[in-house]
């Protein structure tokens, strides 16, 4: 059995789901799907809410997914009581379009560092082909007592 990176080593799907109600990641309708020893799998629908005027999934709610995998990959290994998580970076290559269906994205750590993290986001369709790429950084940042 691999060995988790979570701080919370109690962390469960049901937890998750609870630490983004009333968000964007709610209102663009994600759920989580799967927490692994190392990787967090999220779902996004591709409808009237996360389409661009073509028809095709907008490349701002693939990175509003990307985003919201990876910020929440870094809230999950720090200590919450001591440290905030917050985006710095953000880039996506947008490799293939997609007009229905879901998509899922998976965030697996490059980096884990104590003032920043780097995650690997791959975002896929239905079929399992790749939609887009997207690398985050995210800053660790203590919290103000």
């Amino acid at each position: 059995m691999e060995t988790s990176i979570w701080f919370n080593k109690e962390m469960d799907l049901q937890k998750l789901h609870n630490l983004t109600p009333s968000t964007m990641s709610s209102h663009l309708g994600m759920k989580w799907e799967e927490l692994g020893p190392d990787f967090l799998k999220i779902t996004m629908p591709v409808d009237e809410k996360t389409r661009q005027p073509y028809g095709l999934l907008h490349g701002g709610a693939s990175c509003a997914l990307a985003e919201t995998a990876g910020s929440v990959d870094s809230h999950l290994i720090i200590d919450p009581a001591e440290y905030l998580c917050v985006g710095l970076e953000i880039n996506a290559n947008h490799i293939r379009s997609v007009k229905s269906g879901k998509v899922t994205a998976i965030a697996r750590p490059i980096h884990i560092g104590r003032t920043t993290h780097v995650w690997d986001i791959k975002i896929t369709d239905d079929t399992e082909k790749l939609i887009c790429v997207s690398r985050l950084t995210v800053a660790i940042i203590k919290k103000k007592m």
